[in-house]
């Protein structure tokens, strides 16, 4: 009777990678490298490379060497790029080499790419000739396009071929292709003719050509994609992996669905790091020494100290209200925070809508008038809970109009400006992302004080 593992439910799983890394480190400092195999054999990969990620350095590297050797590289490939570096490092060259040359083109390029230069050269020189020619192929594109991400690891079958013969053609290419859920049709010449599912394939009469039941229309592209507009193409037309092509169609490479969702995850982090005013480079914040963040931080935090300085020279120049009037003071975080919020909630709607495409059949007019009706239904409301609130507890009616028609009007010029710099940036050429909350909220801040203290002089006739 054959005996089939449990499914562990997934509310289960973080706590079985805690007890894994907990028993592995209490086997490992025990030297009990038996009780490790024993303890890793029914683990997936994945949960076995995130408990070697939780063990110390120098435990690290026994705990890789002990895996067997046929679940060695898929375990690898999990592994954050520091801990990849790190173990590449400690290997003896030989085992070095084994590992690289086993390991899937578009994973050993990402490693390539986080290696010292030096280590990369010798790696390079030391695999073999198919797969040095994969890797030259795949580090010959930029960084962050589709010829740089897809794997040469595909299944390409003739149109003349029929279905039987292109069923015993898998069969004897399987093994050594990431990719066997679509088939790649081309012709002689590697042109890529069309494709058909491993499904169609097998139900389709066994003499019938694959010229005649393969799918001509094809959504591919070029090696010169930007990654972010693959994953888009995968999203929108629910592919499992995209054909990617050069200028004259010839058939180079896949991008497949796993390789999307690291994407997507490195797109949305990248976004969020500049809408909060940090630049990513890819490398893991919390892992990074403490002069490598400095150096990201300080250059926006100096920007923004720099403009902030015109808040300071505003007030300065309105020092006779605020000297009539002391109360005006204190409403001023008030303000400034109620607009730097509401610009910057506007800004981060729009942006992540232009990042999805989501605002790509709205007009950009209509989208900033829209946040301007909703900034100024927002500042109504809250302005006249304030005129309420400071005439029932303070008794300054006059104090209580000035705040609370500058709220309104800070809203709704907030939201506009949250609306309308993103599309300024985006049409200048520029990253939307870049207009991040921080910025949103030093130019809505300088407004906003601008707005408070003339409308107070304008009511106080000061």
């Amino acid at each position: 009777m054959t005996n089939i593992a449990p499914r562990i439910p997934l509310e289960s799983r973080s706590e079985l990678r805690d007890l894994v890394c907990f028993q592995l480190q209490l086997f490992l400092e025990q030297k009990n490298y038996e009780g490790v195999k024993n303890l890793l054999i029914p683990v997936q990969a994945v949960d076995i490379a995130e408990a070697i990620e939780g063990l110390p350095g120098t435990l690290q590297v026994i705990a890789f060497r002990l895996l067997q050797k046929q679940i060695a590289v898929e375990v690898y490939e999990y592994f954050d790029c520091n801990i990849q570096q790190s173990l590449i490092q400690e290997f003896q060259a030989q085992e070095a080499i084994d590992l690289v040359n086993q390991m899937s083109p578009d994973e050993r390029v990402k490693l390539f790419d986080e290696l010292p230069p030096q280590l990369v050269r010798k790696l390079i020189n030391h695999l073999t000739p198919e797969e040095r020619e994969a890797t030259a192929l795949l580090l010959g594109y930029r960084g962050d396009s589709a010829g740089r991400i897809m794997t040469p690891e595909y299944i390409a079958l003739k149109e003349h071929l029929t279905a039987r013969q292109a069923q015993e053609k898998i069969r004897s290419l399987a093994q050594k292709s990431e990719v066997n859920y679509y088939l790649y049709i081309t012709d002689q010449n590697k042109h890529l003719m069309g494709l058909i599912s491993l499904k169609d394939l097998i139900i389709s009469d066994p003499e019938k050509p694959l010229e005649e039941i393969m799918k001509r229309e094809v959504i591919c592209a070029d090696t010169d994609t930007d990654q972010e507009e693959v994953a888009k193409l995968i999203q929108r037309y629910d592919l499992l992996a995209l054909p990617i092509i050069d200028k004259d169609k010839n058939l180079l490479g896949v991008v497949t669905i796993d390789d999307v969702i690291d994407v997507i995850e490195e797109e949305a982090t990248e976004d969020i790091y500049k809408m909060g005013g940090l630049e990513s480079t890819g490398y893991n914040y919390f892992e990074a020494s403490l002069f490598h963040v400095f150096k990201q931080r300080m250059p926006w935090l100096l920007l923004l100290l720099f403009t902030n300085s015109a808040t300071v020279m505003i007030l300065s120049n309105y020092e006779a209200i605020l000297d009539e009037v002391v109360a005006l003071a204190f409403f001023t975080p008030l303000l400034i925070g109620a607009g730097g919020n509401v610009g910057a909630q506007s800004s981060t709607v729009v942006i992540r809508g232009l990042s999805t495409e989501a605002l790509k059949d709205k007009k950009p007019l209509e989208i900033v008038l829209r946040e301007l009706v909703s900034g100024g239904l927002l500042g109504l409301i809250l302005g006249i809970l304030v005129i309420i609130g400071i005439f029932l507890f303070l008794g300054h009616q006059e104090v209580s109009l000035i705040v609370g028609i500058s709220l309104l009007c800070i809203t709704i010029i907030a939201a506009t400006t949250g609306a309308a710099l993103p599309y300024l940036f985006s049409k200048l050429g520029f990253d939307p992302a870049f207009m991040s909350a921080p910025l949103i909220t030093t130019v809505v801040d300088i407004l906003g004080i601008l707005i408070y203290l003339n409308m107070a002089r304008l009511i106080l006739g000061i």
